[in-house]
Parts: C-alpha cells; sequence; structure tokens
C-alpha cells in the first residue's frame, strides 16, 4: 500500500492552482496517520493543521500562505524513509516536522540531515534521535529526563521501591525509558525486582505478568504504547496484580482507557501538559481545539500544534527559507511560551521543559504534579 499524502492549505480561501517556487511556502509532515500508532499521528497531524490555519488567516509567513504537505507512513518500518525522501525530493519542503515515534524519526532523520533539511520533532523522546546531526531539533523532553521523573515520582511521592519492568524490546522510546528508569531507581536505593519484556502487536502478556506477580512488586513500570499497554492493564488485572502501573508519554491516548476501562483507574504517566492547566493560552487552546474537532486534545496534538508555531516562527526570524538559515534560527529559540510550557533549544538541538504526572481517575487524566529540570 502507497503512502497517503495530504496537501492543507489551511485558513486559505481558496488554494492557489499552481504550487510553484516563490508562491507557497511549502512544510512537510510525516506522521503515523494510519496503522498501530494512528491515535498519536492524528493527533500530532491534528494539532499541527490548526497551527497552519491559524497561521494563515494571518497572512502565513513572510506574507505567503503555508502549504503542509503531509505523508502517511503507516506505522510500518522502513516507511517513514521513503516518505521523507519524497517529501524532500518530490516536494522540495524547506522544513519537515515529524516523527512522534522515536524509532521513525530514527530513519527519517539521516534522510534529512544528509540533505540539510531542518527537521523538528514534536514527541520522540529517544535521545539518540537528535544526535543524528545539526539539522535535527526536537521540542519535547527526552528519555533522561522522563524515566527519571517517573522512578522519582515511583519513589518519593508514591514510596514504591520494589519495582518490575515490562518493556517493549522494539522500540528505542521504551528501551531508553526503562534504561533511565533503572538507573535513578537502583542509584536510590530501589530494587528492579523483575525485568520482563514483550514486541509491539504482541496480544498475550499472560507470562510476562505472572512472572512479575512472583515476584512480589510494589509497582511496575510499563514504558509502552498505549496499545499494548491496555491489554497489559487488562490481563494483570485478571491476574490479580494489584499494584499501580507507571508509564511514559505513550500512554497518551483516549484508545488507552476505551480498551482497558477501569483495568486502567489510579494508575499514573508522565506526559507533555495538562488539559486542567489554568493558563489561559492553554484554555484558548484547548478550546479551539475542541470546537474544531469535537474533541479534548492530548500531548500529541499539543506538540504538533508547538512544533509548527515554532518551526514557522523560526521561518520569520530567518527572515528567508533558506534551509540553513532555519537551521539557524531554530538553535536560537529561547523561552518560547508553548502550549506544552516555555521551550529552550539547548546547544544539542534538544528542549529544556518541565513535565507532569498524570493520574488516570474515572477515565480521565487528572493533573497530579509538575517536575522542573
Amino acid at each position: 500500500m502507497a503512502a497517503s499524502v495530504l496537501v492543507l492549505f489551511a485558513g486559505c480561501k481558496k488554494a492557489p492552482e499552481k504550487t510553484g517556487e516563490g508562491k507557497v511556502i511549502k512544510l512537510g509532515e510525516y506522521a503515523s496517520i494510519s496503522g498501530a500508532t494512528a491515535s498519536f499521528g492524528r493527533a500530532s497531524h491534528n494539532g499541527t493543521a490548526m497551527a497552519i490555519e491559524e497561521l494563515n488567516a494571518k497572512g502565513g509567513v513572510l506574507g505567503k500562505p503555508i502549504e503542509l504537505v503531509t505523508e502517511d507512513d503507516q506505522s510500518k518500518p522502513g516507511e517513514a524513509a521513503m516518505v521523507v525522501r519524497k517529501l524532500i525530493s518530490r516536494d522540495r519542503v524547506v522544513a519537515i516536522l515529524g516523527e512522534v515515534a522515536s524509532s521513525r524519526s530514527l530513519e527519517g532523520a539521516p534522510i534529512c540531515q544528509e540533505n540539510k533539511v531542518p527537521m523538528l520533532t514534536p514527541a520522540s523522546t529517544n535521545p539518540k534521535v537528535t544526535m543524528v546531526g545539526d539539522y535535527i531539533f526536537r521540542i519535547c523532553f527526552l528519555d533522561p529526563f522522563q524515566g527519571t521523573v517517573m522512578a522519582k515520582f515511583c519513589m518519593e511521592n508514591l514510596g514504591k521501591k520494589r519495582v518490575a519492568i515490562l518493556m517493549d524490546v522494539k522500540q528505542d522510546y521504551s528501551v531508553g525509558l526503562t534504561k533511565y528508569f533503572k538507573e535513578y531507581l537502583t542509584a536510590n536505593g530501589g530494587t528492579v525486582v523483575s525485568e520482563q519484556s514483550f514486541s509491539s502487536q504482541d496480544k498475550d502478556f499472560n507470562a510476562q505478568l505472572t512472572a512479575i506477580k512472583g515476584a512480589n512488586p510494589d509497582a511496575v513500570f510499563v514504558p509502552g504504547y498505549y496499545a499494548e499497554v491496555a491489554l497489559i492493564a487488562l490481563q494483570a488485572k485478571q491476574l490479580g496484580l494489584n499494584v499501580p502501573l507507571l508509564g511514559g508519554d505513550g500512554w497518551d491516548s483516549e484508545t488507552l482507557v476505551k480498551v482497558a476501562g477501569d483495568a486502567m483507574e489510579g494508575n499514573y504517566f508522565s506526559n507533555h501538559f495538562s488539559t486542567q492547566d489554568a493558563d489561559p493560552k492553554i484554555k484558548a487552546f484547548v478550546s479551539a481545539y475542541q470546537k474544531k474537532y469535537n474533541a479534548l486534545p492530548d500531548a500529541m496534538s499539543a506538540l504538533g500544534y508547538d512544533s509548527a508555531m515554532i518551526l514557522v516562527d523560526a521561518i520569520q526570524r530567518a527572515g528567508s527559507v533558506d534551509r540553513a538559515k532555519i537551521r539557524e534560527a531554530l538553535a536560537q529559540t529561547k523561552n518560547y511560551s508553548g502550549i506544552t510550557g516555555k521551550i529552550t533549544i539547548d546547544k544539542e538541538r534538544n528542549a529544556t521543559k518541565s513535565a507532569v504526572v498524570l493520574q488516570i481517575k474515572g477515565g480521565k487524566f487528572e493533573y497530579v504534579a509538575t517536575v522542573n529540570p
């Protein structure tokens, strides 16, 4: 199946009949609009599209409308590399937004770096992503921070020190979170009583959960994506494994609670923002998103929105669509007030920002705490 293409002239009354050089400013986006992690990709794309629509309603950037060309990588290994090549060679975009998943960002990043096309990922938290080169940026926090946040929260807020881990070995994201969670936990007097693994799209976790239950943990760290986590929670409940489950931003999808129901009740995960935040800017974003999509935004939506806004802000500051100048402007981003926090890009092209911890209560994601860098 070929990747699908979405072309968006958001906020324009009518798209130009020809998209020749100089008439529009083309931005590329690659996301999982379909496939195993489609909930993430669609949410991120929705936030990005809303941002572009708002920007075009205000005149675009540098006096020109913005064209967003979106490629669906279908959540498939290998597909991300193919669609990124298309965006660069066929569509000749000036910069690229994406991907949400670290593994797919690691496919696209080397191609962007080789072609000197700025790439800004909304949500890939694995440290290796920006290590690819000086044209690769992110606006989310990193796995070392997120893994440490959850280990610290587990020990200090919940008082849990005997922890089991159930990790997705097929996802760089999950492997990275596990590494940093373990490092903080064991360095501060905690113990990993059992470490089990699974692979993306597995359905049966009973063997791993039975081994974990036998180790008598106080909590279980499950740094996976929502599809597998929902099944893990259901099967854990069926086995009588009645301890808190902890995770990262990969849990953030309404599908999690729809599938797992009350099996997710009381569990905790780290995330990028909370819809309950009283900041007027965030309240306005939540309201606008609800009006447009008839749903609450999740973290991927907010990160998609912020990534588009930050990229266009860099183009505006660069005063040019020259890729090298856009890269330089992105590197100079300081204290940008986004929906997901105040964002500064450091010398390694990573974002310095805070995280929040949410608890699932009554099927909703309730704010618990903010953790600063």
